[in-house]
């Protein structure tokens, strides 16, 4: 997936407008920072943003992965990195609106050490388990869940990550018992979900589709209100009829930001250069039929839409019980 998702940007990048102005900026390349492993959504649109953007700016852009405490450590790599404009993190719910409320002790402050760039877009989740498991339906993963001896296992990005809370939320809402094993990162839980290491997982779309599409993995139902274009016979979890789903809704995002005290002609100029690869009708047209909703904002609606959001978490985490240490 990454691969095809890279060979479609190529073309694009091509085909983009003119450069933006240079900026007043030390030579040498751009960083986009990854907080988690190679080939999740995260690390795709990371790698997809760095090609498209990069003929914008007239600079080279390099991707790094830095995995690890649910995006704690390459966030908290950004946060004291140098505010030249030479570094970017590719910053989730996780990293910004979840992580506040998990974790006692965070080596960055989601709310001072960031400029926000703008809104990459929301990406909703897909309940999936290995094509032999006998598990078909939402129905038939509460109802095994429950009579099994051992609980069933679930794989998530990482502690705290919105595929961990919103397997707890779906434990909640339906009695279901599945434990979760972290990762760091979607695309090593769904290898072992492949692997049938684990029994089933609450994944982003966008890494689990080529494997639904090759019918190696099964989908039980969509996290979203709606159904999804890329997965349009899948209904949603609330569309299950189990009891506690009706209006269940869980779905995360992801977004651009420099580290604070970035000096704010240059932020603009980034967050213009993104808000135009994401308005490519073209781009947004094929990251859609991905499973991923391409959305944008300027800095300071994403500023906002972040305070909302963190939260709207807080409510989520307390209802849930959720805790990391």
């Amino acid at each position: 997936m990454r691969r095809q998702l890279l060979a479609r940007s190529a073309g694009l990048a091509a085909a983009a407008a003119l450069p933006l102005p240079l900026l007043a900026q030390p030579e040498g390349a751009i960083t986009i920072v990854v907080p988690y492993a190679p080939g999740g959504t995260t690390d795709i649109l990371g790698r997809m943003l760095a090609r498209e953007m990069a003929p914008l700016l007239g600079r080279t852009i390099i991707v790094e992965n830095k995995p690890g405490a649910g995006s704690g450590v390459g966030a908290a790599l950004v946060a004291r990195a140098p505010a030249d404009g030479n570094t970017l993190l590719v910053a989730t719910s996780s990293t910004l609106a979840i992580n506040p409320w998990l974790y006692r002790k965070l080596n960055y402050d989601p709310a001072k050490d960031f400029a926000p760039v703008g809104l990459i877009g929301i990406v909703p989740l897909v309940v999936v388990v290995n094509a032999n498991s006998p598990v078909r339906s939402i129905a038939d993963l509460v109802s095994m869940s429950k009579t099994r001896p051992e609980a069933m296992s679930y794989g998530s990005a990482g502690n705290g990550s919105p595929q961990h809370l919103v397997a707890e939320m779906f434990k909640v809402a339906t009695g279901a018992r599945l434990t979760q094993i972290p990762y760091k990162g979607s695309a090593p839980a769904v290898a072992d979900l492949l692997g049938g290491h684990i029994d089933v997982m609450f994944s982003d779309i966008l890494p689990a589709l080529p494997h639904i599409r090759a019918g190696r993995l099964r989908a039980l139902g969509v996290t979203s209100a709606r159904r999804q274009p890329a997965l349009t016979e899948v209904p949603t979890v609330a569309e299950s009829g189990v009891p506690g789903t009706a209006g269940f809704q869980g779905v995360a995002w992801q977004s651009l930001v420099a580290p604070a005290g970035t000096p704010q002609a240059t932020v603009e100029k980034y967050a213009e250069a993104l808000a135009r690869v994401m308005n490519q009708r073209t781009l947004r047209a094929q990251l859609a039929a991905d499973g991923f909703e391409p959305d944008t904002m300027m800095p300071k609606q994403l500023e906002a839409y972040v305070r909302a959001e963190t939260a709207r978490w807080g409510r989520v985490i307390k209802a849930s019980g959720a805790t990391v240490d």
